[in-house]
């Protein structure tokens, strides 16, 4: 498994798989600026990311972090009292930590 190496991209497909993650990160940083601006609330993207990819595949860190108020440690601190690893993704979580997101932040 570990020599197994990854396909060759032609310069086309290069360039578009850059494009593809430079159109994410935008996305991304559009929704983190729309937390912190109290225009979307944790339950909208825990929502959302039932059926959108870019929502799905956000940490739960960077979610948390970009609410208005909470910082690198508040974050941390939530994160270790629900019981979310450093490291999980949206689309990672239980049902149980969902709940315990959304009584949170409601």
């Amino acid at each position: 498994m570990a020599d197994q190496k990854l396909p060759e991209l032609t310069a086309e497909q290069r360039k578009e798989a850059l494009e593809k993650a430079a159109k994410v990160r935008k996305e991304r940083a559009e929704i983190k600026k729309s937390l912190k601006e109290g225009k979307l609330k944790v339950s909208d993207i825990l929502a959302k990311a039932k059926d959108n990819d870019i929502f799905a595949k956000m940490t739960v860190k960077s979610v948390i972090e970009s609410l208005p108020g909470v910082g690198k440690m508040r974050a941390a601190k939530i994160m270790e009292e629900i019981g979310i690893s450093e490291t999980r993704r949206i689309k990672g979580l239980g049902s149980k930590q969902i709940e315990a997101l959304k009584k949170k932040f409601s």
